[in-house]
């Protein structure tokens, strides 16, 4: 695997320094290494520097600031290679040097983001909160925070989209911007979820789109699953699971049996997206979960209580609330801080 390794980065044109434990690549290595498994891109230029413009999916860490390292080992897989870039290099090769120093297998972008834009490749102003996760047999799995109920994932060299909507709110995203989705998953026609522009611009050859019946209908495409059904979609594993309300007065909202929540079996790395739904008896079934999606606004979905409750229930390893818009989810975590739950909040208004 080793041999490998080097092989590929030999290919790739890159070349390792004579006293760093770490390699450097220009654009066009970079580019590829980008596209390549177990690859996590990182930006270690400051915050207002990221916000101006940065690669497609890097995450960011400021390398100057005394938390570095530790925020490192808590965001980066120990066993992917780090793709490492600044403004011209420099910092990145401090950034890549340290790093390396802890042990992860680095590479700088020679030239950094100038050199990228001069190359004419392409940045971003989109700020997503990205997470990263490793599937049982080591494959990186990278989640990015879009808006409300819209999840993107990384996985393996596929794109995988939840619930896809172009514009909520005062926030717009650029699905142009973004590669074309191997598989999307549509939870119900709710305007927050079921989006045809959104759609039509992440279809490509190859696109599975995968709804309840009622979407399907109405986009004229799609296959339509139904609660307690499961099948294989581009190699992963995934099955239905109801997603209702129970709260006399709320049940015109999302009636039982209209619409999914997805369970998705990444090489063993189970994914629970709960969609539109508040704390129902059928959580019990829910087993094994590695990561969980749960809604929290009343009086569509959960409220903070109920989100506490079904956590306890199904018992994830890590929990995100989601789909929150105005409701204040900033004491969840103290209240599961006894369950063993990773509880991280992030910005899905």
């Amino acid at each position: 695997m080793k041999r490998m390794m080097t092989c590929l980065l030999a290919m790739l044109g890159l070349t390792a320094c004579s006293q760093e434990k770490f390699e450097n690549t220009d654009v066009s290595g970079f580019e590829q290494l980008m596209n390549e498994p177990n690859v996590v891109v990182l930006d270690v230029r400051t915050t207002a520097e990221y916000s101006e413009g940065h690669l497609v999916g890097a995450l960011n860490i400021d390398q100057a600031q005394g938390d570095f390292i530790e925020k490192a080992k808590a965001m980066l897989p120990a066993d992917a290679t780090i793709a490492v870039y600044c403004r011209s290099g420099r910092r990145s090769a401090s950034a890549a040097e340290r790093l390396a120093a802890e042990g992860f297998r680095c590479v700088n972008l020679k030239g950094g983001i100038l050199a990228w834009q001069e190359a004419e490749k392409a940045v971003t102003t989109d700020t997503y909160e990205v997470d990263v996760f490793r599937t049982k047999g080591g494959k990186t799995v990278k989640f990015h925070a879009l808006v409300h109920a819209s999840i993107r994932i990384e996985y393996d060299g596929r794109e995988i989209i939840i619930d896809p909507v172009t514009k909520l709110g005062g926030r717009t995203i650029d699905y142009s911007a973004m590669p074309k989705a191997n598989c999307i998953f549509v939870t119900h026609e709710h305007g927050d979820h079921f989006d045809q522009k959104a759609l039509k611009l992440l279809t490509g050859e190859g696109t599975q789109l995968i709804t309840n019946k009622r979407c399907a209908e109405m986009y004229g495409s799609g296959e339509a699953m139904a609660n307690g059904q499961s099948l294989m979609v581009n190699g992963i594993k995934v099955e239905a699971v109801p997603a209702y309300n129970t709260t006399e007065g709320h049940l015109q909202f999302h009636p039982k049996g209209r619409d999914n929540g997805y369970i998705l079996t990444l090489d063993g790395l189970r994914i629970y997206i709960a969609g539109d739904t508040e704390d129902i008896p059928e959580m019990t079934d829910i087993k094994d979960i590695d990561i969980a999606f749960l809604p929290c606004n009343q009086p569509y979905t959960m409220t903070a209580e109920q989100l506490v409750k079904a956590a306890k229930v199904i018992k994830p390893k890590v929990m995100f609330p989601y789909h929150y818009g105005q409701t204040d989810v900033s004491g969840i975590p103290s209240l599961l801080k006894n369950e063993g739950i990773d509880v991280r909040i992030r910005h899905y208004e």
